[in-house]
């Protein structure tokens, strides 16, 4: 689950914060302290929690997710976060590498770099 979208309604400084569907991770909802609601007139049911938005942001960066959009509908506001699959290493000139998958070592940058014994 790379992507997740939250959104808001009307008032952004209080909430309530949508902040998944049906198909979300549970274990993620429950630490945004959301519940899985049916709003009257609508056939889904969405988790939403009574924080506002820029605590959920704050909680879900602490996570590991970064927002990558963000953009106003009328009267809502919506952010588009991602979580990397794979873990980031950060090297000492401040880039980030993805691991290689074998053994947790840096991917080679470089056809140098490769042992190709």
């Amino acid at each position: 689950m790379p992507y997740l979208l939250i959104s808001t309604q009307i008032r952004m400084e209080c909430g309530p914060t949508i902040v998944g569907d049906v198909e979300s991770d549970k274990d993620l909802m429950e630490y945004l302290g959301a519940t899985l609601q049916q709003m009257l007139g609508n056939n889904f049911k969405e988790w939403r929690t009574p924080k506002s938005p820029r605590v959920v942001l704050d909680l879900l960066e602490r996570r590991g997710w970064r927002v990558v959009g963000m953009t106003g509908i009328g009267q809502t506001c919506a952010w588009t976060l991602h979580k990397p699959l794979t873990p980031q290493k950060k090297q000492a000139n401040g880039h980030q590498e993805k691991a290689a998958a074998t053994n947790g070592e840096p991917a080679p940058q470089k056809l140098s770099d490769m042992d190709l014994s």
